[in-house]
């Protein structure tokens, strides 16, 4: 059983950065591929980053490209998301994934909700404008 928490969020102005942290524990955390969504208020979990198994591949939402980035440190069993000139719309609270309970592809980033199994309980975004 994988277990995961998120941490990082917080206030920040529009056009500033934020760190966020997904510490995984309970299993090997290397042997899954990850993902970050985010939820604002009233609206569907939707996708933001994911990256592959292997760490080779990642996707981005058409928002966030070229602004975010996900990176995964395997010795410290933590996925990570720098999100750079944030913008007032990034406000959410955003979570991360493991898909650690059904086979898949080594190279692949998966990029949607269904595709994933465990999730931590989430972070809070806020920027203000």
């Amino acid at each position: 059983q994988v277990q995961l928490v998120e941490s990082g969020g917080g206030l920040v102005q529009a056009g500033g950065s934020l760190r966020l942290s997904c510490a995984a524990s309970g299993r090997t955390f290397g042997s899954y591929p990850m993902g970050w969504f985010r939820q604002a208020p009233g609206k569907e979990r939707a996708f933001v980053a994911a990256i592959s198994k292997s760490g080779g591949s990642t996707d981005y939402s058409d928002s966030v490209k070229g602004r975010f980035t996900i990176s995964v440190d395997n010795a410290k069993s933590t996925v990570y998301l720098q999100m750079n000139s944030l913008k007032p719309e990034d406000t959410a609270v955003y979570h991360c994934a493991a898909r650690n309970s059904r086979g898949y592809n080594t190279w692949i980033a998966y990029p949607s909700v269904i595709d994933y199994d465990t999730w931590g309980q989430g972070t809070q975004v806020t920027v203000s404008s």
